[in-house]
C-alpha cells in the first residue's frame, strides 16, 4: 500500500471511530466502508513502474505511473514491471571451446523491459528466463569459438551474444542493451604451456630481428669496404676520426707507430696532433755519412 492510500485510510478510519464514539453510527459506517474501499482501490505507480491489471481474468490495461483506481474484488494487479535498466550476471563453468579446451567464463547482461504487457503475460518469470537464455547462448558461443579468438577478440563474442540473446528475449518484451564478457579462466597447466609458447615465439622473433640487423650491418660494411678500397683518403679520414672521437672525451694518450704517421700526409698528421692529445714516436733520423778529417799541408 502506497503512502497516499495509507494516509487517506488512516484519516477516514480515525473519523469513522470518532463518529462511532459520538453514536453517529449512520455516518460512521459509510466512512469506515469508504476507508476500506479506498485502501483496496487506490493504487500508485512510480515513474519507472507499470501495473498490469486484469478484470475478471481478462487484461484490463497497464496502469502507471501515478495514481489510479481499480475496482476491488473485480480487478487484480497481476504484475508490477520495473522498466529501468537491469543487470544480470551469468557464467558458464567447464565449457569446452571449439578446440576442446575447458574454460570458465563470467559475463554480465544489461537489459530493459520495453513492453510490460508482454513481459507479464507471455512468460511466467522473465527474469529467470533471461538468466537461462543468457547461459545457454554463452555456452553455444564458447563451443563455436577457438580459445585464441575468445581471449583476444572479446568484442566479437560480445556482439554475437548480444544478437543471440536479444533475438530470443524480444518476444517477451525485453530489450538486451549490452552483453560483456568479464573474465575467461583457463586451467593452470594450460596457462603455463601458453606462457612457454609465448616466450618461445618472442625469442624466435628477437633472433630473427637480430639476424636481419646483422645482415643489414654486414651489407653496409661491404659497401664501406668498397668505398674505402676505391678512395684510400677516405679510409685515412675515417681512422683519424676514430682516434679523435676516442681521445676527445677521456683525454687518453695514444702511442702511434711511425709507420702509421708516415702513411698520413703532413697536413693530416698536424690536424691529428691538434685534435687530440697524442704522442707519436719520432721518425727515424736520416742516415749520415761521416767525413774523415783532411790533413793540412804545411
Amino acid at each position: 500500500m502506497n503512502p497516499i492510500t495509507v494516509f487517506v485510510v488512516v484519516v477516514l478510519g480515525v473519523l469513522g471511530v470518532f463518529l462511532a464514539e459520538q453514536r453517529l453510527v449512520f455516518l460512521a459506517a459509510p466512512v469506515l466502508l469508504a476507508a476500506v474501499g479506498i485502501g483496496m482501490a487506490l493504487k500508485m505507480a512510480n515513474t519507472w513502474q507499470k501495473f498490469v491489471v486484469l478484470r475478471a481474468g481478462k487484461l484490463q490495461g497497464v496502469k502507471g505511473p501515478g495514481l489510479f483506481w481499480i475496482i476491488p474484488v473485480l480487478d487484480m494487479v497481476v504484475a508490477v514491471i520495473d522498466e529501468r535498466i537491469q543487470t544480470t550476471a551469468f557464467n558458464a563453468e567447464e565449457a569446452l571451446t571449439r578446440d576442446t579446451v575447458p574454460v570458465n567464463v563470467d559475463a554480465i547482461i544489461f537489459w530493459q523491459v520495453h513492453d510490460s504487457e508482454r513481459a507479464a503475460l507471455q512468460i511466467t518469470d522473465y527474469r529467470q528466463a533471461i538468466d537461462r537464455v543468457a547461459q545457454t547462448s554463452l555456452r553455444e558461443t564458447i563451443g563455436s569459438s577457438m580459445l585464441s579468438a575468445l581471449l583476444s577478440d572479446r568484442k566479437t563474442a560480445d556482439a554475437r551474444l548480444l544478437t543471440e540473446i536479444g533475438r530470443k528475449t524480444a518476444e517477451w518484451g525485453v530489450t538486451v542493451l549490452s552483453v560483456e564478457i568479464r573474465d575467461v579462466a583457463i586451467p593452470v597447466a594450460l596457462q603455463d604451456a601458453m606462457s612457454r609458447q609465448a616466450q618461445a615465439e618472442r625469442e624466435k622473433e628477437a633472433r630473427v630481428i637480430l639476424g636481419a640487423a646483422e645482415a643489414e650491418i654486414a651489407g653496409k660494411f661491404v659497401e664501406a669496404a668498397k668505398l674505402y678500397a676505391s678512395h684510400p683518403a677516405a679510409l685515412q679520414l675515417r681512422a683519424m676520426n676514430i682516434i679523435y672521437e676516442t681521445t676527445k672525451e677521456r683525454g687518453a694518450t695514444i702511442l702511434m707507430p711511425t709507420a702509421m704517421i708516415d702513411s698520413m700526409n703532413s697536413t693530416a698528421a698536424f690536424a691529428l696532433a691538434l685534435g687530440g692529445n697524442t704522442a707519436a714516436s719520432p721518425p727515424a733520423a736520416p742516415p749520415t755519412t761521416a767525413v774523415p778529417p783532411t790533413r793540412r799541408s804545411r
